[in-house]
């Protein structure tokens, strides 16, 4: 299966007006065949452990949440690091090869969605990591998950997001659709701070364009 595949069956369930069904049908139709879903690397983000390491990132006594977490290894880096983990993922294949890949893991692995997050979340974790969820939903859902993930973080918490990049001017492509700074700056509106921003092409190959912004949630004290 190739990202034609995903991008086959995104288009399909969006003419039904089912903008996330398509997650689940991808998952399940790969089975075991891990290496069937495209953004599938069964290891952590290389994006994620290289800013992890310059940032010296350590988890001891602070819960985090892995949104979107596909087969589990972003949220398994990040239980090594010390964080208390919740993962989720709209897809229960997904999730359930989670917990088949890691059954002895101290990750809390979920079945939830992002456009109705979980009540049980609330106030908010330490650390939030968005990697590749937003570019996958379509814009007219965009906005809708962006003020969600901005309540998902604890008072000082931070967000760390992860996406493919493009200018204003340069057409959206096809899924994964790249974001915009102007998407980014809706976390500032909704009232996080933004620490850092970095605009720069990965090692893949050929590189991709790439955003990874860091926010942090004021405190309401």
């Amino acid at each position: 299966m190739s990202r034609h595949r995903a991008q086959q069956l995104a288009s399909e369930f969006l003419a039904r007006s089912d903008a996330k069904g398509w997650f689940e049908a991808l998952y399940a139709e790969a089975g075991d065949v891990y290496s069937a879903v495209p953004w599938a690397d069964l290891a952590p983000n290389p994006n994620l452990v290289e800013w992890s390491i310059s940032q010296e990132l350590k988890g001891a006594g602070k819960t985090a949440l892995v949104i979107g977490c596909g087969y589990g290894d972003d949220a398994e880096f990040l239980a090594e690091l010390g964080f208390e983990v919740v993962a989720f993922d709209v897809s229960p294949t997904a999730i359930a090869q989670c917990n088949q890949r890691f059954p002895n893991s101290p990750v809390s692995y979920q079945v939830a969605d992002l456009l109705n997050p979980s009540a049980t979340w609330s106030p908010g974790f330490d650390f939030v990591l968005e990697a590749y969820t937003l570019q996958v939903l379509p814009p007219a859902l965009r906005a809708a998950a962006i003020s969600n993930i901005s309540r998902l973080i604890a008072p000082l918490g931070q967000l760390l997001v992860i996406a493919r990049g493009r200018e204003e001017t340069d057409p959206p492509g096809r899924m994964p659709y790249p974001l915009t700074r102007k998407e980014l700056a809706s976390f500032e509106a909704l009232g996080l701070s933004n620490q850092s921003f970095e605009d720069y092409l990965d090692n893949e190959s050929p590189p991709v364009r790439r955003f990874r912004a860091l926010y942090t949630a004021v405190s309401t004290a």
